[in-house]
This record gives structure tokens, C-alpha cells and sequence, in this order.
């Protein structure tokens, strides 16, 4: 299956009997080069080489921090549950303590627990564009979750499923999961110049997470800076005029 052209559409029901923020942890869809194995990230093997999507249900991060006293800030903060992407070339860590956020793609929230209708998550990969969308709903429609271009999968590998639940727990179902190859019309220049992947990268990922989670500023950041750099550009010039003006006093007077 080429993954010039892939779809993969997962029925799922996450839910069970703890409150608010007392279940866990998430379920994963993965398309890697491993077979699945078990191990800490969502059930499968860390280090993995591939893409995961995850279905993350609880705030591994705020939590952390709430238990160190340090203060959780709303421009790092996300709303649990949180679907997100990361790509994995072998030798990348899924950091289970911050929820991913270091790697991350980017994502969205998603509240998905305990709903009476169905809820489901459609990757798609064309043209090295990832794209993510979310029906949770109950609409019967299509919601973006995000949508990366740069993405660089090799062909050939696996596709699964997992999920985990650690202390806390819950119940994930997979209901179905259905893959889809999908047709992409091509140039012969195209074609001609498409090179073959070896290993899973995305192009420009440092300015992704730059714009995003990982480092970037909030909206409400870069208001204050600017606000604050433009107070800081008027006390000078304030202070500017202060001088020039006892300047030209003394001056006044030493020539009377």
C-alpha cells in the first residue's frame, strides 16, 4: 500500500466510571515500521520509527507540575482529552510527563469520554500532507483536528492500534478500523521526481513547533511584548526630551 495515498478511519468508544481527570490514559493508532510491542507509550514501544496518533485522556503534565507547587500557566495548557501527532524516525522519546508536548505536530482537544453516540478519527496522508479530523459530535460531520504538510512516510509499514490506562483506568474500545488506499493523480514530472523514503521525517519542524505548543509564544504574549516594547520606546523618548530641554536651558542661560 503506497502512502502517497492512505486513510484510515477508527470507530472508537473510550469511557468508564472515574470523574473528571481521575481515568486514563488514552488510546493510539500507529502506522510504523515495528510490529507492535508492548511498552509505555499508549501500550506500545517507545522509540518507535512511524507515525502515532494519539487519544491522550489524562493531563500527565498538570499534574506533575501541581505536585511540584509550580504554577501551570494558561499559555502552556491544554484541554484534556487532547488528540496529537508524532512522527518517530527511531530515535525520538515520547515523553510520557508532559504528555508528548516536546514532539508533538500538533493537535486538538477532544472531549471524547462517556458519550452516548458514536465517535471517530480519520487520518489521512496525500501528497505528504497529514491531516486529521475528528467526528465526535454526534453531528455526522468532519471537525479539522490538524493538518501538517512535510510529512515524509515510507511505504510498507505497519498498521495497529493500543491503549493503556496505568493507575488510573478506563475502558477503550476499537470498534473498527478501516484503511483505505487512496487515489492520487500525478504528473509524469512527478513521478519522475518522487525519491523514495527511507526514514520518517517532517520538513521545517522546528519552525512547526515553533509556531505552535513547544517554545512558541501565545497570542497573549506577543501582545504584552509589543505592548511593553512600545511603553519602553516612549520612556525614552520621554526621557529624551527631558534632557534636551535641560540642555538647551543651560545653554540659554550661559550665553546670557
Amino acid at each position: 500500500m503506497s502512502p502517497e495515498g492512505l486513510g484510515a478511519a477508527v470507530h472508537f468508544k473510550i469511557h468508564g466510571q472515574g470523574k473528571k481527570n481521575l481515568n486514563g490514559d488514552g488510546l493510539a493508532v500507529w502506522y510504523t515500521k515495528e510490529r507492535m510491542q508492548k511498552g509505555p507509550v499508549f501500550g506500545n514501544t517507545d522509540f518507535f520509527t512511524g507515525l502515532g496518533v494519539f487519544v491522550d485522556t489524562y493531563p500527565n503534565e498538570e499534574k506533575h507540575l501541581e505536585a511540584q507547587k509550580r504554577r501551570y500557566t494558561p499559555r502552556t495548557q491544554r484541554i484534556f482529552p487532547y488528540v496529537l501527532a508524532m512522527v518517530g524516525n527511531g530515535s525520538l522519546a515520547y515523553d510520557h510527563e508532559r504528555d508528548g508536548r516536546p514532539t508533538e505536530l500538533g493537535g486538538c482537544t477532544a472531549m471524547v469520554r462517556n458519550l452516548k453516540h458514536d465517535t471517530f478519527l480519520f487520518i489521512r496522508y496525500v501528497r505528504r500532507r497529514l491531516t486529521i479530523m475528528i467526528d465526535i459530535d454526534g453531528q455526522h460531520e468532519w471537525r479539522d483536528c490538524l493538518d501538517i504538510p512535510g510529512v515524509r512516510l515510507p511505504e510498507g509499514y505497519y498498521f495497529g492500534a493500543s491503549a493503556i490506562t496505568g493507575d488510573l483506568s478506563d475502558n477503550h474500545d476499537l470498534i473498527s478500523l478501516k484503511l483505505y488506499q487512496l487515489t492520487v493523480l500525478r504528473s509524469k514530472q512527478e513521478e519522475e521526481e518522487e525519491e523514495e523514503i527511507l526514514i520518517p521525517s517532517v520538513d521545517n519542524l522546528e519552525l512547526l513547533r515553533a509556531d505552535g505548543s513547544e517554545g512558541g509564544m501565545s497570542g497573549i504574549a506577543i501582545f504584552f511584548t509589543v505592548l511593553f516594547s512600545l511603553l519602553g520606546c516612549f520612556l525614552l523618548l520621554a526621557i529624551g526630551i527631558v534632557l534636551y530641554n535641560y540642555w538647551s536651558e543651560n545653554s540659554r542661560k550661559r550665553f546670557y
